[in-house]
């Protein structure tokens, strides 16, 4: 009886969390990928003491949190926690001709990216890096095997050849996040940490996991273009 009380009020928590217009603002710009407390005031409009006030309530009842940036360590960023919100429905991308993963060196996060999402969604992918390395990073390339990937056709490439105009680009790193020209700016974040710096199995099957699971939860909400349904039909 204790645990299903305790169940009760973790679940009224979250109501009371996202019963504010502002609130479920905020959950829905975050709905797709992360961001900078500043980002979400610029896009909602929002003056940051409202912004912060939000937040914290949003944080208390474990509905976002926090993590420092990769990057500019000043920053932070603000993500979902998917396992609260299973009541917030997301809004859909329609007509998506391509979805491009994009990190610093193309070498592990945005390459396990591309081939995790080619296997659960119609739309196809690639991946491109900001500063590619000369080669995939061999415990990228272990870990994609051990999933089932096919990691013989890997290859690190530049943004700049890689990206188009009509492209969805998921930025799996904070700092080519930061610095990825406006042409290429990314329309989704996520904030994955780079698993190469800690150069462990462990460390790179976090990251497999982290983006398996955002793909899980992405990929329903994106549907291919029409050239790429006659395609595939």
């Amino acid at each position: 009886m204790d645990l299903e009380q305790n169940s009760l009020v973790d679940r009224a928590r979250v109501h009371a969390a996202l019963g504010d217009p502002a609130r479920l603002a905020i959950v829905d710009a975050l709905a797709l990928g992360d961001a900078a407390p500043g980002e979400l005031g610029a896009v909602l409009g929002m003056p940051t003491n409202l912004v912060a006030h939000h937040l914290k309530v949003l944080q208390e009842a474990g509905v976002v949190v926090r993590g420092r940036s990769e990057g500019d360590h000043r920053r932070t960023y603000v993500r979902l926690v998917p396992e609260t919100l299973a009541m917030v429905s997301s809004p859909l991308l329609a007509d998506v001709p391509r979805v491009v993963f994009v990190c610093t060196h193309n070498s592990a996060r945005s390459q396990l990216a591309a081939a995790i999402w080619s296997r659960r969604s119609q739309v196809p992918a690639a991946s491109a890096g900001t500063r590619p390395a000369e080669r995939v990073h061999p415990r990228a390339v272990k870990v994609g095997r051990r999933h089932g990937l096919d990691p013989a056709k890997w290859r690190t490439a530049q943004v700049s050849d890689v990206v188009k105009p009509d492209d969805l680009v998921i930025a799996v790193c904070d700092i080519a996040y930061e610095h990825l020209p406006a042409e290429a700016r990314p329309r989704v974040h996520w904030s994955v940490p780079d698993p190469a710096p800690v150069n462990t199995d462990t460390a790179f099957e976090a990251a497999y996991d982290e983006i398996a699971g955002r793909i899980d939860r992405l990929a329903p909400l994106v549907s291919p273009s029409e050239a790429n349904r006659s395609r595939s039909g």
